[in-house]
C-alpha cells in the first residue's frame, strides 16, 4: 500500500534568486536504495546543481546525496550524475530549449510523491546581476533611496554659495 501526498525533501531557494523560472517539469530520478533512505533522512543538497541533456537522456549534476549512515558497501558516490526519467518527447523539447542562449535546466526541488522520489525541474533564464547592482549604485548616487538627500544638498548649497549650489544640484539629478 502506497502513501498518498507530497512530502518535500529539499528546495533550491538559490535558484529563484539567480534565475527567472520560465517553465516547470516533473521528473522521476533513478536512485539506489541507500540513496532513497538518505533522502528520507534529509541529507540532500541542491545548491549549485544543474541538469544536462545529451544522448537522449537528462542527467542531474552536483545533486549531492550524502552516504546513508547505516549503509555499507551499497553506498554510492554522493556526487555521481543521476539520470532523470522523462518521456522521450519531453527530453527532446528540453534539449532544444536548453541549447538556446541563456537557458538552463535547474532542479528546483526534490520531493516524495506516492512514495516515489520526484524532481521538479525548472527551465530557467539567468538574471543579469550586474545590471541590478549598477541600478542600485546609480539610485544611491542620485539619492533615490532617501528622498531627503536631495534636500540636504540644496540646503548645503544655499549655505555655501551659488557656485557650490550648482554642483550640488547636479548631484541630485
Amino acid at each position: 500500500m502506497e502513501k498518498s501526498g507530497v512530502k518535500i525533501a529539499a528546495q533550491n531557494r538559490k535558484a529563484y534568486h539567480d534565475y527567472f523560472v520560465e517553465d516547470r517539469y516533473e521528473a522521476g530520478i533513478e536512485l539506489f536504495g541507500t540513496e532513497v533512505k538518505s533522502i528520507r533522512a534529509g541529507t540532500l543538497n541542491l545548491k549549485d546543481s544543474y541538469c544536462v541533456a545529451k544522448d537522449g537522456e537528462i542527467y542531474a549534476h552536483s545533486l549531492h546525496i550524502s552516504p546513508y549512515d547505516h549503509g555499507n558497501i551499497f553506498n554510492r558516490d554522493p556526487d555521481r550524475p543521476k539520470r532523470l526519467l522523462l518521456h522521450k518527447r519531453e527530453i527532446r523539447k528540453l534539449h532544444d530549449l536548453q541549447k538556446q542562449d541563456g537557458y538552463a535546466l535547474i532542479p528546483l526541488s526534490v520531493y516524495f510523491k506516492n512514495s516515489r522520489v520526484k524532481v521538479e525541474l525548472g527551465l530557467c533564464k539567468g538574471k543579469k546581476n550586474y545590471a541590478a547592482d549598477a541600478d542600485r549604485r546609480r539610485s544611491a548616487r542620485r539619492g533615490d533611496r532617501d528622498p531627503g538627500a536631495g534636500v540636504v544638498y540644496r540646503r548645503l548649497g544655499d549655505a555655501l554659495g551659488a557656485g557650490r549650489a550648482a554642483v550640488a544640484a547636479e548631484r541630485t539629478v
